[in-house]
């Protein structure tokens, strides 16, 4: 989740041009030929996706804008045509991020939603992670506001006819300041209804109190900008007692650069006696959580993104997840997390279907794809040593995400290119899902101060805007591209015929791995931005190449002797590279294969 300004790191880089030798014919080929096998998997592809910005076509992005200036993206508008071009690029699952209702400063009160008070949301659109009603949706989002939850409903149904599944968000820590459900169902009872509001802590109660202290709005706020007027926008807000913040902030006057728009719930542990859990009896939040998600999986929800997962206790993931998923078997829990030490922990007894490999093999990629002096190929060693102990399976690679900036960004590595490497590597290294942000395909740089957001290299997810490069593909509604350059068509090749190739491979969805650093690291040629090794099941067996260096790479590589008796290789064997669509034969694989890898790229070698 990002709830505020975040800095990036900036990589100082040359701008490259990838050459065009990859793409010339290979997306139409590799695509056709990953569509035209038989093979079934379960590897999870998955596409993030903001619904208020997919679809939005409004394109003058002004500064602090509001939704009539700068637009909004409808659920209606993620089309049947729209849907089919995201399957056809490889996709398996689409995660519709900001769907649930949060807190905006747009002021929806004529349908019979109350204003919230701007002095306690970021930006104008607001915080997709600040939820206001947890059995509602965005009404941003609906063409027709009063028929919000029937829009929605229809782009689940929508999406499942197109072959995909949907995947939304859970918000467990926190919910927005100004939190009423008024479209609960029947017998549920809001969160807090009940508190005994002169406790501090109390495990029956759903949130964490100052008694006798009011809640004091940061200091230096401004709300939606000069330009924005309110007469809610006081530089004050009516809750007393104060409710504990977000980011696990006890007092009345969060700062500026806390979670400030959000109240911490409470899972009946004492934060501030030593963090004593009190799960016996089970406190009352844990069973209103579950409820949540028995209503959206009811609606055909098919998997839950769970932001900030570590900061609720494991204990209640070990309890709702195997509740839940005894009365939906095949729904799936992806956690945001960052602590490696919890990983196997919030798998093995969180009973988590996958989580975050953002501390991890993201920023090793990060690293390299930025030509970092420091960094080297080992890092991806290391992470997959780290992983290998029964979790690699469960972790979830990306380059991109709301959280992090856009690999085209100035911040980042400032062109698109560059990541190519990266990303063979991200989504072939094990069997666990792989997810691409929507607009990272056509190279979405992220340009200028959104309002909230500053020009930080990422897509604001508090502010109404447009998504210039992403515009373009969708082309007024007409998702075929046609605004595109060749360049951006080429990049976009490159993701459907990778993610294609990895969706129906059996080697990369389901095969084993073998690393094959070790045995590369003493031949003419390698060196620690080279990253090579194989996936192979009994039928197949694809060696992977990646070139990290801004220069072309030439190396003979070779397969261990114990590979090749275990494999029964021997004598000539005939490759081509399921990117490139390129052919080659080596007389005795014994003695390895020479390959010469152009600057920043990669090769699939079937063989």
């Amino acid at each position: 989740m990002l709830h505020g300004k975040i800095s990036g790191i900036f990589c100082i880089i040359m701008a490259l041009l990838m050459p065009d030798y990859l793409f010339s014919q290979a997306p139409q080929s590799a695509q056709k030929r990953a569509m035209e096998q038989s093979s079934q998997n379960h590897k999870l592809v998955i596409y993030q996706l903001l619904p208020r910005y997919f679809g939005n076509t409004k394109t003058l992005n002004k500064y602090y804008g509001s939704i009539n200036e700068n637009g909004s993206g409808k659920f209606n508008d993620i089309t049947d045509k729209a849907l089919l071009e995201i399957k056809k690029m490889g996709f398996t699952h689409v995660w519709f991020t900001g769907v649930i209702e949060h807190a905006t400063m747009t002021d929806y009160s004529s349908y019979g939603i109350k204003a919230d008070d701007p002095d306690i949301v970021k930006g104008r659109a607001g915080s997709p992670y600040a939820i206001k009603d947890y059995y509602d949706v965005d009404p941003d989002l609906a063409v027709d506001v009063k028929s919000r939850m029937t829009e929605y409903q229809a782009l689940i149904d929508r999406t499942h006819k197109n072959g995909l599944k949907v995947i939304m968000d859970l918000v467990p820590n926190h919910v927005a300041r100004t939190y009423a459900s008024d479209v609960k169902p029947a017998g549920v009872h809001d969160f807090g209804q009940d508190d005994d509001k002169s406790k501090a802590f109390d495990a029956k109660n759903d949130f964490y109190y100052m008694p006798g202290h009011p809640f004091v709005v940061p200091p230096g706020y401004n709300p939606g900008g000069d330009e924005f007027k309110s007469p809610l926008k006081d530089g004050h807000f009516d809750e007393n007692p104060a409710k504990a913040t977000g980011n696990d902030v006890f007092t009345a006057a969060p700062g500026i650069n806390d979670w400030f728009e959000t109240m911490k719930l409470n899972y009946g542990v004492d934060y501030r006696n030593g963090r004593t859990p009190h799960f016996d009896p089970i406190p009352p939040l844990w069973n209103k959580i579950y409820d949540i998600l028995k209503f959206w999986s009811a609606k055909g929800v098919d998997g839950f993104r769970c932001d900030m997962v570590e900061m609720v206790p494991f204990e209640f993931w070990g309890w709702v997840i195997p509740k839940l998923k005894a009365e939906h078997p095949d729904v799936i829990f992806i956690g945001e997390a960052y602590n490696v030490d919890l990983y196997s922990k919030y798998i093995n007894t969180g009973k988590f279907d996958y989580l975050y490999d953002k501390v991890g093999l993201y920023d090793a990629i990060r690293r390299l794809t930025c030509n970092d002096p420091h960094a080297t190929t080992w890092d991806i060693n290391q992470v997959w040593n780290r992983d290998s102990k029964g979790i690699d399976q469960h972790m979830l690679r990306f380059m991109e995400n709301h959280d992090e900036q856009r690999i085209a960004s100035a911040q980042f590595a400032g062109n698109p290119w560059l990541a190519v490497p990266g990303m063979i590597v991200t989504a072939t290294l094990s069997t666990g899902p792989v997810m691409i942000y929507n607009g990272q395909e056509v190279g979405e740089p992220a340009r200028g101060s959104e309002g909230f957001s500053g020009d930080d290299g990422r897509t604001s997810i508090f502010d109404y805007w447009g998504v210039p490069e992403q515009q373009k593909w969708m082309n007024s509604g007409k998702f075929d591209g046609g605004q595109l350059s060749e360049d951006q068509k080429k990049l976009r090749g490159f993701y459907s015929s990778l993610l294609n190739i990895v969706r129906t491979s059996d080697a990369l969805s389901s095969g084993d791995f073998w690393e094959l650093m070790i045995a590369n690291e003493k031949q003419p040629g390698f060196d620690q931005h080279l990253y090579i090794f194989l996936r192979y099941t009994d039928k197949q067996r694809i060696l992977v190449i990646t070139n990290f260096n801004r220069s072309e790479s030439q190396i003979q590589v070779k397969l261990p002797d114990d590979l090749l008796q275990q494999l029964n290789l021997s004598g000539k064997k005939d490759f081509v590279d399921l990117l490139s669509g390129n052919k080659f034969s080596t007389d005795n694989i014994a003695e390895g294969v020479k390959v010469s890898l152009p600057a920043s790229s990669g090769m699939l070698l079937s063989f």
